[in-house]
């Protein structure tokens, strides 16, 4: 690889070393007080552009690599560090080869990035890339150099070396880098400002790359507007329509052309990429002749094709129409009617459908022989337009003779039709006769009211009208049977209907007078019900009442708090009774009072309702103003007997704790002392809780006095004493706090002081160290060592101070210990020792390491001055050019190392000076080191001989390169003359004038290019005559036959430029059609794309884009119109022109271009559906989370245990029921709007209503299931009521039984006072009685409910509540 690139890589330094070496030669007698200076500069000067060449390169290589990576979505930002892992690599050799390279192995350690660099290597050197020098370990180490000429060694396999430019005669092929450059002049052969001789120097101005784009396409840029002198902003246009036109990635900036010494290899890598993309335009234009042809043979058979659908469209019209005239299914009323229609049906099937069947057999021969032709021409068989094949005409023949087999099928149905109607008109004249005179029976029962007074006689009166209703509701089945024999009369058209109709309608109207009359007779017998239920309930409550008021006037307070908060819980259910009791009274007294306001019928008298009402209400207040009053007093007593017990806890704490505090000691060592600080914190936060619950204790105490409640005596002394408890407690605890901290400070201080003391006893072995290393690594180890500790030492520093303000901090019985004062003065003494040797140790260090590196440079030098000595000696020039250019290359090299050496020996004489200034011990030696390498006479001797050998090879070589020169040149010349006359044209067809055209341009490029090289050559042959005496005849003799061959050459060319005038003419409108055919094939591709949208943001960016390419459209539509009008400049043309082929271009032009708005509008079509179906697509989403949540929120639902558990549930049960309509009104848009895409024929109207349907499906299934669930959450409601009543039940009865068992004869209780307890005791049980049979009442009603549920599947009693319905029933 090397090898390959020398040239370009080294051009520019070799020019400046063989400056450089002409100076050195000239300037021998005065080597010794000049050579250093300028070494110097002369090695900057090298270096600087190597540098400056090498980024230009590396950013140049950088977007050519990103420009191809660009279609496996891969990029990179730094050449040198992106393809050490040889990822990077293997995908550009991936893309430029077209092959699959081995996988890269993963990871990111050395080994793996060695591994794949090697697979990309190998891959090279299959395909035949000489590497030399280069391996996997430079590219991942980042060598910069071998890096860029990895990357212009592919550039070379796979982009230039497939370069091939063949002259007319196909004698001639150049490949490489120099049929790149004879296609530049080529291409810029007729610009007179653009000369091209190599890829440097002849592109800074940017008029080549301008002339290559503006001969292949000058739409583009104004040529004659550019000026030489502004060649940044040519290079800038240039780039810039490259990129944005021809879609060419900017390689190269305007500042890396224009400079002294352009980069050759990134102006041919870039170059290079206008002769693919130039080259392909080409390929493009054969490819538009083959549609042309195409074409032609298409439009002969377009006359059959048409004839034939014509043909089929008539036949087709005629079935259509006369399917829709039998398929008519409308008869005459009447059995005549029916009898002419069927003979004209006959008429049609005998006479007029055998001429149609005949014309269908002519169709389909006539397709036959069009099917042939095709073939014979060798073209596509046509396939007729969907609808217009012969299997659809077959097919509507076939539905043609359908029509017929139904249209005499529904002829002879109608007879019987009429048939059937008459018998339906007899039986329903017989029944309308037996309902009328039931229904006027029955009106005259229902008009009757005789209800009674009272509840049971209000219940009969109920039942007997609940059997009428049971017979009426019986009997409309029968009424039911007279409205469907006129209906179905009315269905089939009976034509004597409007009496059938008259006499259905008077039956219904009777029949609804009977249910009118029977719905108001049972609005008034609920409304009498519904009062006497009501009134029964009041004489209830009432009862209830009045012996609550006997339990609320008790005097017992209780004794003690626990008996307290007892009363207060049995209150509180007592309250909770009355609350209910409320609601219950107030529902009663609603109900009964909407009885006074109803209009119309009044079951009672409104003021006896009244009275009842307000008594009711009276003896509710009452009972409330006892409750409230009760729970006052009960509260008073609670709060008393709650701040005695809170008292005597607090003094039982406050003796605990100082119990503890003065038995604690103050440690021993450091541990010990922070476990009791984390103990005596912990007291403290709990100090600091238990005085915010002391202060409340005491606010309760202090309110109890202001309120003066019973039992308040000695509260006051209780709280001064817990008050002086308290404070002596807080006492104890500051003063252990500061001794705690006072011990932990000198325990701190001790730790650290011996942690410093054994630190600086470690580094002060370090730095007193005698071992300064023996060698150059040896020595720089330990200096890096040394380093280490200083930094460590440094770092100390603030340690000491630190420790001094410590112990200042301490207090002052620990601060004047001995021990405390003694150990802080040695650790700052050997801080300071330390500190010191270490400085010393530094010094030391440094001046071992400068002796050794001095002599290691001293020794190479003086070793590479032997060995280029030894060869220069031995060298002989060669006479062979390939030997000579060797001798060159090696030579090459040679002058760099003397730079290099120059450079080494400066930096020695540096160091050298650097101590003997410090004064170093070994200043002799060193001394006398340096006088010997500076007083060496070898590398003088070099110089010399370099010269001499150098100036020799020079010589040789250009003689050499004159000779082969001249050889080139005659035979291009030669072969040159010989294409021109073989170049002749005869015809005026367009193929055959454009040949013409671009093999006289070609050779006019040719010749152009040699032009400057035979100037150059003649100037070349008088310098070397002068130079070369000996042989100036024979260098003559080789230019004189040359410029004869040259001026034959011309004289030939000349007679050809009268057969490029109208090739000339025609170009401009050539280019323009060919480039215009190119846009139009490539946005047809794109229009005719298939592709449709996975989601929504994908549907919005292919709409947009399919309108960024309607306005796209829009800008060529200037371009067509004026393609368009090109036809009637070129009749004017009085020079043979091929219209033929011309006029064909422009018709195929103009139908690709109509044919180009249809797919257009066809595909916007098709976005668009797919846009909207993509919106539909969200809405469903948002509708299944819905579903979803409903879905898992009923798949939780759990009965509750509880009354009041059970009346949350259903509360929430109906809100979540609310929300779910909500949402299911939501989703019923989203179903609609799935109905409306389906109806518009939409192109996913299969997967529309696969989700409409499972939308529909699940929101029914979710409503269902809501509706079961709040059905079953009623049902436990009232189960629960129930065994909540049970419950309190059983507590009385469990309670009065223990006063029914009390025997006890206390004598200080009166017999009288025992029977009047007892009297009320049997009064509260025989009132309890009757709650005793509701509940039984009740269960059964229940019971057999829930059982009957639980029979059927639907039941939501658990196992454990049935037991107890069983023991209760």
């Amino acid at each position: 690889m090397a090898n390959a690139s020398t040239d370009l890589d080294n051009a520019e330094a070799q020019r400046q070393l063989n400056n450089n070496n002409t100076r050195l030669a000239g300037s021998s007698g005065h080597w010794e007080t000049e050579v250093t200076s300028s070494k110097l500069f002369e090695c900057s000067r090298i270096k600087a552009l190597a540098e400056e060449r090498d980024a230009v390169q590396k950013k140049t290589f950088t977007k050519w690599v990103n420009s191809h990576l660009a279609r496996v979505s891969c990029r990179i930002a730094d050449l040198y560090n992106d393809l050490r892992d040889g990822y990077m690599l293997t995908r550009l050799l991936e893309v430029l080869s077209g092959e699959m390279l081995p996988r890269p192995t993963r990871g990111r350690m050395r080994i793996h990035c060695l591994e794949n660099v090697d697979k990309a290597l190998q891959f090279l050197k299959e395909q035949r890339v000489h590497l030399e020098n280069v391996g996997s370990h430079d590219i991942v180490d980042g060598n910069h150099r071998l890096t860029l000429g990895l990357i212009w060694t592919v550039i070379l396999r796979f982009q230039i070396q497939v370069i091939k430019i063949e002259c007319d005669d196909n004698r001639e092929t150049r490949s490489a880098k120099d049929a790149l450059l004879l296609w530049c002049q080529m291409k810029t052969a007729g610009y007179s400002e653009v000369h091209i001789q190599n890829f440097t120097t002849c592109w800074r101005d940017g008029l080549a790359f301008n002339a290559l784009i503006h001969r292949h396409r000058p739409d583009l840029i104004e040529f004659h507007k550019l000026i030489r002198s502004n060649a940044t902003h040519n290079l800038q246009q240039a780039f810039n329509i490259a990129e944005q036109n021809l879609g060419l990635t900017k390689l190269l900036d305007p500042e890396d052309v224009n400079t002294e010494n352009p980069d050759e290899k990134s102006i041919i890598t870039y170059v290079v990429s206008y002769y693919h993309y130039f080259s392909k335009m080409k390929a493009l234009r054969v490819e538009g002749k083959r549609v042309g042809k195409v074409l032609d043979n298409a439009i002969e058979g377009q006359k059959m094709i048409d004839r034939y659908e014509a043909l089929a469209s008539e036949l087709l019209e005629w079935i259509e129409k006369t399917i829709g005239i039998i398929s008519n299914q409308k008869f005459a009323n009447s059995l005549t009617g029916v009898q002419q229609q069927l003979q004209a049906f006959t008429t049609y099937c005998t006479i007029e459908k055998p001429i149609k069947f005949q014309e269908k057999g002519n169709l389909e021969v006539l397709l036959f022989t069009i099917q042939s032709k095709l073939r014979a021409n060798n073209q596509k068989p046509y396939v007729p337009h969907e609808g217009k094949l012969i299997s659809d005409i077959n097919k509507a023949w076939e539905r043609l003779e359908k029509a017929e087999h139904e249209r005499g099928v529904a002829l002879r149905q109608e007879l019987i039709r009429q048939e059937k109607l008459e018998l339906l008109a007899q039986r329903f004249d017989h029944k309308t006769t037996m309902r009328q005179a039931w229904l006027n029976e029955n009106q005259r029962l229902v008009s009757q009211d005789n209800f009674g007074y009272d509840l049971p006689a209000v219940e009969a009166a109920m039942k007997k009208h609940e059997a009428i209703e049971a017979d009426i509701s019986s009997y409309e089945e029968r009424i039911g049977v007279v409205v469907e024999l006129a209906g179905e009369m009315e269905t089939e058209g009976y034509y004597d209907i409007r009496r059938i109709s008259a006499r259905k309608e008077n039956i219904l109207g009777q029949w609804s007078l009977l249910k009118e009359l029977v719905v108001g007779r049972k609005a008034r017998l609920e409304k009498n019900l519904a009062l006497q239920k009501t009134f029964q309930d009041m004489v209830y409550m009432i009862d209830w009442m009045e012996d609550m008021q006997v339990q609320l006037l008790s005097k017992d307070f209780g004794k003690h708090l626990l008996e307290v908060d007892d009363l207060l819980q049995k209150h509180s259910l007592q309250e909770a009774d009355i609350t209910a009791q409320a609601e219950r009274v107030q529902t009663l007294n609603s109900a009964a009072l909407k009885f006074t306001t109803i209009e119309g019928y009044q079951p009672c008298d409104p003021q006896v309702i009244c009275n009842r009402v307000n008594h009711v209400s009276t003896c509710l207040e009452e009972l409330k103003q006892l409750a409230a009053k009760r729970r006052s007093e009960l509260e008073e007593s609670q709060h008393l007997w709650a701040f005695f017990q809170e008292v005597e806890e607090s003094e039982a704490w406050i003796r605990e704790k100082s119990s503890i505090l003065a038995t604690q000691t103050c440690g021993k060592d450091l541990s010990s002392v922070l476990r009791l600080l984390q103990k005596h914190k912990t007291l403290a936060g709990e100090l600091l809780a238990h005085r915010s619950l002391l202060q409340q204790t005491m606010k309760k105490g202090k309110q109890i006095l202001m309120e003066k409640s019973f039992g308040t005596g000695g509260i006051q002394e209780r709280i001064m004493e817990v008050k002086g408890e308290w404070k002596r407690l807080e006492d104890q605890a500051a003063q252990r706090l500061g001794h705690l901290q006072e011990a932990l400070h000198f325990f701190q201080f001790s730790t650290e002081t011996d942690d410093l003391l054994a630190w600086l006893q470690d580094a002060y072995r370090l730095v007193s160290s005698e071992d300064f290393g023996h060698d150059e690594y040896s020595t720089q180890s330990l200096l890096k060592k040394h380093r280490g500790v200083c930094e460590a030492v440094d770092k100390h520093r603030m340690h000491v101070v630190t420790l001094r303000k410590h112990m200042v901090a301490l207090p002052l019985h620990y601060r004047e210990l001995d021990e405390v004062q003694s150990r802080m003065g040695e650790a700052e003494q050997l801080y300071t020792e330390v500190a010191e040797v270490a400085v010393l140790r530094q010094q030391w260090l440094h001046d071992a390491l400068a002796v050794y590196l001095m002599f290691s440079e001293v020794n190479a030098c003086e070793v590479w001055i032997d060995e280029k000595e030894q060869w220069l000696n031995k060298m002989e020039v060669p006479e062979r050019l390939e030997d000579v250019e060797v001798i060159a290359h090696r030579f090459e090299s040679l002058d760099q190392e003397m730079n290099s050496l120059m450079g080494r020996i400066l930096d020695v004489n540096q160091i050298v000076q650097q101590l003997l200034d410090s004064g170093h011990p070994s200043s002799t030696e060193v001394r006398g080191c340096q006088d010997h390498l500076n007083s060496s006479i070898a590398f003088m001797d070099i110089v010399h001989l370099y010269d001499i050998v150098s100036d020799h090879l020079d010589s040789v070589l250009r003689l050499q390169n004159y000779l082969l020169e001249c050889a080139e040149i005659k035979s291009q010349i030669q072969e040159k003359r010989k294409a021109i006359d073989a170049t002749q044209y005869v015809g005026s067809d367009l193929g055959g004038m454009l040949a013409l055209q671009r093999r006289l341009s070609t050779m006019e490029g040719a010749l152009a290019v040699l032009e400057p090289k035979l100037l150059h050559l003649q100037q070349e042959a008088e310098e070397l005559a002068i130079s070369h005496p000996a042989k100036a005849m024979e260098v003559l003799e080789h230019f004189e036959g040359i410029s004869v061959e040259w001026e034959e050459l011309k004289r030939t060319l000349q007679g050809c430029e009268d057969s490029l005038m109208v090739a000339g003419r025609l170009q401009q409108f050539i280019q323009d059609l060919d480039s215009f055919l190119t846009w139009l094939v490539h946005t047809q591709t794109a229009a005719a794309s298939d592709e449709l949208p996975n989601a929504l943001e994908e549907a919005e960016r292919l709409i947009n884009r399919h309108a960024a390419l309607k306005e796209e459209i829009g800008r060529y539509e200037e371009d067509y119109e004026r393609l368009q009008a090109v036809n009637e400049l070129l009749e004017a043309e009085e020079a043979p022109l091929p219209y033929a082929a011309l006029q064909q271009w422009l018709q195929k032009l103009d139908v690709g271009w109509n044919k180009l708005l249809e797919m257009w509008e066809s595909r916007r079509e098709v976005l668009v559906q797919a846009h909207i179906f993509h919106l539909f697509l969200r809405d469903v989403k948002q509708a299944e989370a819905f579903l979803n949540n409903q879905e898992s929120a009923l798949a939780h639902v759990e009965l509750p245990a509880t009354v009041e558990t059970v009346e949350a549930a259903i509360k929430k049960h109906k809100d979540f029921t609310t929300t779910m309509e909500l949402n299911l009104h939501r989703i019923k848009a989203v179903i609609e709007a799935g109905e409306s895409l389906i109806s518009q024929s939409n192109i996913y109207s299969d997967r529309i209503r696969e989700r409409v349907d499972t939308l529909a499906n699940r929101g029914n299934q979710n409503r269902e299931l809501a509706q079961q669930w709040l059905e079953r959450l009623n049902g436990q409601w009232g189960l629960q009521r129930l065994l909540q009543d049970c419950h309190e039940l059983g507590d009385w009865v469990a309670e009065k039984m223990l006063m029914a068992r009390d025997t006890s004869r206390d004598e200080t209780q009166k017999l009288h006072k025992k029977w009047l307890k007892h009297q009320a005791f049997m009064a509260e049980l025989s009132q309890n009685k009757e709650w005793l049979e509701k509940i039984e009442r009740v269960s059964r009603v229940e019971y057999s409910t829930a059982g009957a549920l639980h029979r059927g599947g639907g039941g939501y009693l658990p196992r454990a509540d049935a037991q107890e319905w069983g023991r209760g029933d």
